[in-house]
């Protein structure tokens, strides 16, 4: 139990890593960055329910991810100045796009996939 969840957080750590340096690199496509965000999603909540089905945490996870993206269509000063911080923008992002939707979708079943064959 202990190494699966020590296992599950390396793997949120190295995706936290290269997902912040996705951002930090011109040559990667932006969406890369949005599809590891929904990996470490899935692998944090993987790491916290171990004993839930591998489905179950993608529907939960798709679920987090796509309430995070629905989330960004509420505009107030009081949201969008957290927004504004590193952790914010990196945590709640800054806009909604239809494309991140489908993104997510495919970065959680390749975390899905990853897992399956662990």
């Amino acid at each position: 139990m202990k190494q699966k969840r020590l296992a599950y957080f390396l793997i949120v750590l190295l995706l936290i890593a290269a997902g912040l340096l996705s951002r930090k690199t011109a040559f990667i496509p932006l969406f890369f960055g949005d599809m590891l965000y929904a990996m470490m999603i899935f692998f944090v909540f993987r790491m916290c329910f171990l004993q839930f089905s591998g489905f179950k945490i993608a529907f939960i996870s798709l679920l987090f991810c796509y309430l995070i993206e629905i989330s960004q269509l509420y505009q107030d000063i009081w949201i969008d100045t957290i927004r504004k911080t590193f952790l914010g923008h990196c945590i709640l992002g800054q806009g909604f796009l239809w494309s991140d939707l489908i993104v997510y979708a495919f970065g959680i079943l390749c975390a899905f996939w990853v897992d399956k064959k662990r």
